[in-house]
């Protein structure tokens, strides 16, 4: 194939046009470690089933690496004019004017921006019809310095502690240093609301553990200990959807996993790339835990209650 030579990829009903599918979008040093654009697109292709219930209805953020991951990066809000009528929008509000987001709802509009070399999808944690009231949470867990052991007993530690509040929470690799800990919601508590409730939860695992964890927002307060970072808890803030790929060498995916899976000795931030995410999908880790949203108000009296 040349590389100017374009292929058509069936997604449901209709096809989708990759320009360039040859084109290196991970260098590696060696040709067979390398990932293209045809390689990204046949992995959304694959990942899509599992990927699209967490995307639907939701205003999106895209990452976009044109010239692969060494060249320039777009992080783009506005959906471009010339992008098919086909593809949902959302026009949101933002400070000053408004926000015409795109809306990935079914796997050609996933396969047209994998073709946008689109690698990243940032999504909301609310939907375009309630843009202000969050269904999911999240916890994410940075590390002061790339030691997955930390993440790793930061993560332990917060499933207690939201156990104990009876919220059921769901663990993922970000694909980059870390692991996102979410609670799915239910009701209509605001951003605020949410953010102020996982700010408590976060300090009061600091509290406890002062010497590893720490809400500080300025670097230069942390040291060397784990972030617990809930500013994604806010109206237009994002976070990484589930399954999508990380601009990073290897091409990691963010990837939902189980909590028996913590223990694996294997398990880093980066355990799963294009080539085996899709089998880790398949096991369907997270069963129908995003289906069992808990409201705010009885976790919010036990943390207080914990709280003294």
């Amino acid at each position: 194939m040349s590389p100017a030579a374009a292929r058509r990829v069936r997604a449901g009903r209709g096809t989708v046009e990759v320009h360039r599918p040859d084109k290196v979008l991970f260098p590696a040093e060696k040709a067979a470690d390398q990932v293209t654009k045809g390689d990204l697109v046949d992995y959304y292709r694959a990942v899509a089933p599992y990927l699209l219930p967490h995307l639907r209805g939701r205003p999106l953020m895209l990452e976009r690496h044109p010239d692969g991951i060494d060249g320039p990066v777009f992080m783009q809000k506005n959906t471009p004019a010339h992008y098919p009528g086909r593809i949902t929008r959302a026009e949101l509000p933002k400070e000053g004017g408004t926000v015409c987001h795109t809306v990935c709802d079914d796997t050609a509009t996933l396969l047209y921006l994998a073709d946008q070399a689109a690698l990243t999808l940032h999504r909301w944690l609310s939907r375009a019809d309630r843009p202000h009231h969050p269904d999911r949470m999240v916890f994410d867990l940075d590390p002061g310095v790339d030691d997955f052991e930390t993440v790793r007993e930061a993560a332990v530690l917060l499933g207690e502690l939201l156990g104990s509040l009876r919220l059921p929470s769901a663990l993922m690799t970000t694909g980059s240093r870390g692991l996102h800990v979410i609670v799915p919601l239910r009701g209509r508590p605001d951003f605020d609301e949410v953010r102020e409730f996982a700010h408590h939860v976060a300090e009061t695992l600091a509290a406890a553990h002062p010497t590893r964890l720490t809400t500080a927002a300025r670097k230069k307060d942390r040291g060397d200990r784990l972030y617990l970072d809930v500013q994604r808890n806010a109206y237009a803030q994002t976070a990484v959807a589930p399954y999508t790929v990380r601009a990073r060498p290897g091409a990691p995916v963010a990837t939902p996993l189980g909590w028996d899976q913590l223990d694996d000795p294997a398990l880093h931030a980066r355990r799963w790339t294009v080539a085996d995410a899709v089998e880790q999908a398949r096991t369907d880790p997270w069963g129908d835990l995003m289906r069992r949203g808990r409201a705010l108000g009885p976790a919010r009296r036990r943390l207080a209650a914990l709280r003294g």
